[in-house]
């Protein structure tokens, strides 16, 4: 009986790395495939794709699998990044990572992996796969701290049904110490921060080269004007540093200290960036949301009941209850108030260990 052949996404990371080498120790025919996925400016030092390439052709050869170059950047700009600008144009705070991972990790790749002749995919995702009932359900990986579930909710039934994610078992801790075990390359790189076209650059500097902008008044929740922003595009609500008013007069508490101030509403349609004063004030805690472009792992939405959700990545999850609304849409009504519940980003509910799917949040409501 011939080996089932598994194509692995190798980013030159430790944790694609091992990932590979344990499904060789589980008897696959392995095959490393290294996605390009950004072009404009590689070369620089923001972006290290070439000597993510060396790192993953060197750990190819250490463990004994074959691997290739796969040039992914034309889908990438045309499926993630266009999507990426046009949010942040509107004002919203998208999350690139998973626009990624169902357009071209799960599709583009695993498209050009079925035409490879693989049964099967795998990538160093901390998360599982389990059948249930005729089912695949997606699941937390083992070590919570590490669980990426949050960003693979956009997987559907066909994608999940030809995935492996080796990794969902074993804590990050033992990945590092099986690579140091086999002396792979890479087996002290530090682990990648950032998606490849921003990396560590400056994000401000960035965003420039692409969006237009138009300064505009910054104001208090009474409609004071105490400064002026750069153009909305720049500013995520919550965000406390870079704002720009560090010298604004501040008002006091008793023992004479002040708060900081936060970002807390966008007006798209007036240009107005709205801030205040304190990490707990009213505009910054929202008890409910709507999102939209909502994607469902089971392939429909769940029935509205309690169950837990995560509104931006490394939150703990928290209760709530969802109420669908038609095919895409679906409100949450949170026990406790959210802080800083940001449009663009994904709100991802589960049940337990089981991620049931997301949306991409539209708006929320103040608490207060």
């Amino acid at each position: 009986m011939s080996k089932k052949k598994v194509v692995i996404g190798m980013s030159g990371g430790v944790d694609s790395s091992v990932a590979a080498w344990m499904l060789k120790e589980q008897g696959y025919d392995v095959v490393g495939l290294f996605m390009k996925n950004w072009e404009d400016d590689d070369d620089s030092e923001y972006c290290s794709t070439r000597q993510d390439w060396i790192d993953a052709a060197s750990v190819a050869d250490v463990i004994g699998v074959d691997i290739e170059a796969v040039n992914f950047a034309s889908e990438y700009k045309d499926r993630v990044f266009a999507d990426f600008l046009r949010e942040y144009q509107a004002g919203r705070t998208p999350n690139p990572d998973v626009l990624c991972n169902a357009e071209i990790k799960f599709k583009a790749f695993l498209d050009h992996a079925m035409h490879l002749g693989a049964d099967l995919i795998a990538t160093g995702h901390y998360a599982r796969v389990r059948q249930n009932g005729g089912r695949h359900e997606l699941l937390k990986a083992v070590d919570h701290t590490k669980d990426q579930s949050y960003f693979l909710h956009r997987l559907n039934q066909a994608q999940l049904s030809k995935t492996l994610f080796p990794l969902g078992e074993i804590p990050k801790t033992e990945v590092r110490k099986i690579a140091e075990k086999l002396a792979l390359p890479n087996a002290a790189k530090k682990d990648s921060t950032g998606i490849c076209f921003i990396g560590e650059r400056p994000f401000r500097e960035f965003l420039n080269r692409y969006l237009s902008y138009k300064p505009g008044p910054m104001k208090t929740p009474d409609g004071k004007v105490v400064g002026e922003h750069v153009g909305l595009s720049f500013y995520t609500l919550g965000q406390r540093k870079g704002i720009g008013v560090g010298g604004m007069k501040a008002y006091k508490n008793p023992d004479g200290s002040s708060d900081a101030w936060y970002v807390a509403r966008k007006d798209v349609a007036e240009n107005t960036l709205y801030i205040v004063q304190g990490h707990d004030h009213p505009w910054l805690l929202s008890s409910t949301l709507r999102a939209d472009q909502a994607s469902w792992i089971a392939g429909e939405a769940p029935a509205a009941r309690a169950m837990s959700a995560k509104t931006r990545y490394r939150q703990a999850d928290v209760a709530c209850e969802i109420a669908p609304e038609g095919d895409s849409d679906f409100a949450l009504k949170f026990m406790e108030a959210q802080w800083a519940v940001t449009p663009g980003q994904s709100a991802v509910l589960y049940d337990g260990d089981v991620c049931l799917g997301g949306g991409i949040i539209d708006s929320s409501t103040f608490a207060a």
